[in-house]
């Protein structure tokens, strides 16, 4: 007897991004910086923010989730999993995933969180897609959301102006048309980064602690210069690699979906790959960089313009340091797709 082969196909997008926004000018007026040099060194010229403090991560999957399953008419109780990616969860317990599921009416679903930094989306993407060509599974939500907002320290000019908040999601279904969905994954870890981008405070290793809080340790800490130029290498590299033993060519690729951390990171890849920067998604301009949100939030707003067949490759670079890439042929006309 022969077993059918299954593979995992996205079948639906979502996103959620608050109505605050933080502008350049508004930065002005906190940090000693300007519209000019944020522009020229990240390529950002606004961010959300969720500004109420009640509110955490949860709350933008939540928002994320539900436009997903009203806009697609998706029962929720026949999600059968929800997968969570956040650097910024509510909680170091419970999940955030739990939380969400539960109040987006996903009762049947099991629920875990990934923690991976920027990349987190993608291993989460990864780890959805082999549960479902198990066989065991059908369909499932892979959702990544950040409050970074929470995690960023408004007095450091290095860090302030990179970070907003978000949550992106996907639908991803069993389908045995393997030739759709998502095709190949590659991530590494190289952890002489740990101490170049990194929350100081917080965890088990360095509790909070009066002095922590006071030396201002439960904020992101960054060494750009570092973190730039590893994050350049590795990003393209992965890309490249992901393309070659796939037998891509840059022809082949119909979109590049990079981490947006920086637009001068995000243009070397587009060169090193040899894809057209009129094939980069790019929304880094208008939401900053949201961690592990920022590639499905990249697939929600460019979802008009994806058709059913599209090699995509997906790649991101984060703390750790951690970076991958994924193969993806898109399984949808989006021009098609419910409107918003």
């Amino acid at each position: 007897m022969i077993s059918t082969q299954y593979n995992a196909m996205i079948t639906a997008v979502g996103a959620y991004l608050p109505e605050d926004r933080l502008t350049n000018a508004d930065l002005e007026q906190m940090v000693d910086t300007t519209d000019e040099w944020i522009m020229t060194r990240v390529g950002i010229k606004e961010r959300r923010i969720l500004k109420d403090k009640s509110l955490g991560a949860s709350y933008l999957a939540i928002q994320a989730v539900r436009q997903m399953l009203e806009r697609w008419n998706i029962d929720p109780l026949t999600v059968e999993g929800v997968i969570l990616a956040t650097n910024t969860a509510d909680y170091h317990f419970p999940s955030t995933s739990s939380i969400v599921a539960f109040e987006t009416g996903c009762r049947h679903a099991f629920t875990f969180d990934i923690n991976s930094a920027c990349p987190s989306w993608l291993y989460a993407l990864e780890t959805g897609a082999n549960f479902i060509r198990s066989g065991q599974y059908k369909r499932l939500i892979v959702v990544a959301t950040e409050k970074m907002s929470a995690a960023i320290d408004y007095t450091d000019r290095q860090t302030s102006p990179l970070f907003g908040d978000g949550s992106g999601c996907v639908l991803l279904e069993r389908t045995e048309d393997t030739s759709l969905g998502v095709q190949d994954a590659l991530f590494k870890t190289d952890g002489n980064g740990r101490s170049h981008l990194i929350m100081k405070s917080g965890g088990s290793a360095s509790p909070a602690t009066a002095e922590t809080v006071a030396r201002r340790e439960h904020f992101v800490y960054q060494e750009g210069q570092h973190v730039f130029k590893n994050a350049v290498l590795d990003m393209a590299r992965v890309s490249r690699e992901v393309m070659k033993r796939n037998h891509l060519t840059n022809d082949d690729v119909a979109w590049v979906v990079p981490h947006q951390a920086n637009m001068r990171i995000i243009q070397a890849v587009s060169e090193y790959t040899g894809v057209p920067m009129d094939k980069v998604m790019v929304t880094i301009q208008k939401y900053g960089n949201i961690s592990s949100a920022t590639i499905p939030i990249c697939l929600w707003e460019y979802e008009p313009k994806l058709k059913k067949g599209d090699k995509l490759i997906l790649s991101s670079f984060g703390a750790g340091y951690t970076w991958g890439a994924v193969y993806l042929v898109w399984g949808y006309d989006g021009a098609t797709a419910p409107r918003r």
